[in-house]
């Protein structure tokens, strides 16, 4: 990122409220798993599932969402879903405080989430294509990934001082009310912004819900970058929860500790973030995706050979650090690669459909991961994920893509 570059006020209240929306994700990080581990007294199968039944259903929710925020106003869009997740969160102390708090209403404050979520990443992604022009994205995208572990390295040590203190229902208000201050933050940017024009006339059909996944599969660059971070990202989030129930539960860690192993790490993510952009410019933008993605592949395997203690607290930090390194450099470059790549009318559509996919297929894989963790043990489960994430950087895209996609007409309706 280029010392002094300025991309405007109404960019500088967006990466604000993103900030403050990141930073009480984070003071509320592993929350929920707590929430049912020490509250509700869950066990492995339980926790996995509250992951991934949430995603799912959640993903699901969102499908129409996206031919839906096409054609209208991306900035309305983001501060209702902010609001949205707002109200869910706060009903999760509310029910604690009256003593009513089950194991069903998380399932259905992850499902509200979740599809908030999907649909308010999709619809900033394509109100910052609309925001800036082309030349600026990837210094736009590694600001957001700066202040993505910024925030990584604040957050989870405050959150668990403070689930330490108060408990971990505390941290969920934080990150409730860290949605509503977002949603300030987006409606002071001001500005007008033009409704996107319908093609045609015609009302939404079942046919249209697809329309996401039509493009990126017609895409020979989008499509393996789209199978490579969906499964990168299923199988890593697959065992989080699996990870959870080990340190916190098997192995004895403090829940201190447990924020301070994947806080100390986003060091390395905040400074590869400022190297995306040099090294992009040296190497090419490919070349820095294929590197950066295959090298992240490497890392999470050595999850499996955790153990208690000091030691085993220092194997988390250091894993954690390689991996958060490589997606330091990987993901703006990616984000960036997507953004160019796809046409301007069919940025939500496309967006949710990656979304979605990301959201169910870690779903599934999260459900998988909770049946093995129970038969196998949580280690083993841990260490067959990191096998198979060997094999991501063979979905990475081959070539380089000769040009950014142009816009397209919509699908013709027979």
């Amino acid at each position: 990122m280029r010392s002094g570059h300025r991309l405007g006020r109404r960019f500088g209240w967006l990466w604000g409220a993103y900030g403050t929306s990141a930073l009480g994700t984070w003071l509320a990080f592993g929350a929920f798993p707590l929430i049912a581990i020490r509250v509700l007294h869950a066990g492995p199968a339980e926790v996995a599932a509250l992951s991934c039944v949430g995603s799912a259903v959640g993903a699901a929710v969102a499908v129409p969402l996206g031919p839906w925020v096409e054609f209208r106003r991306k900035r309305p869009v983001l501060i209702a879903m902010d609001l949205v997740r707002f109200a869910a969160l706060l009903t999760i102390p509310t029910a604690f405080a009256l003593g009513v708090l089950t194991f069903l209403q998380l399932l259905l404050v992850s499902v509200v989430v979740a599809a908030a979520d999907i649909t308010f990443r999709a619809a900033s992604g394509a109100y910052l294509k609309t925001l800036l022009p082309a030349e600026d994205l990837l210094v736009a995208n590694t600001r957001f990934e700066s202040i993505t572990w910024t925030t990584t390295i604040i957050g989870p040590p405050l959150g668990g001082a403070a689930i330490g203190l108060l408990g971990p229902v505390a941290t969920v208000v934080a990150d409730a009310v860290s949605y509503l201050l977002s949603a300030l933050g987006i409606r002071a940017m001001g500005g007008h912004e033009p409704r996107p024009e319908r093609r045609q006339a015609a009302r939404m059909r079942a046919g249209d819900l697809l329309d996401g996944w039509r493009y990126i599969l017609a895409d020979a660059t989008l499509r393996p970058l789209f199978f490579n971070t969906v499964l990168f990202n299923g199988l890593v989030m697959a065992a989080q929860p699996l990870l959870a129930v080990l340190m916190l539960g098997q192995l004895g860690f403090a829940p201190w500790q447990y924020g301070l192993a994947f806080a100390t790490p986003s060091i390395g993510g905040l400074l590869a973030s400022q190297l995306a952009r040099p090294l992009v410019t040296r190497f090419g933008q490919h070349q820095v995706l294929v590197v950066a993605g295959a090298l992240r592949a490497i890392w999470p395997l050595g999850l499996a050979f955790l153990g208690p203690g000091t030691g085993g607290l220092l194997l988390v930090i250091g894993v954690e650090l390689g991996l958060i390194f490589c997606c330091g450099v990987f993901n703006p470059v990616y984000t960036t690669y997507r953004l160019e790549r796809t046409a301007t009318d069919r940025g939500t559509r496309t967006l949710t459909a990656w979304a979605v996919t990301t959201k169910a297929t870690t779903a599934l894989l999260t459900a998988v991961w909770g049946v093995l963790g129970s038969l196998l043990g949580p280690r083993t489960a841990i260490g067959l994920a990191g096998v198979l994430l060997l094999a991501t950087p063979l979905l990475l895209p081959r070539r380089a893509a000769a040009h950014p996609s142009e816009p397209e007409p919509a699908p013709s309706r027979t």
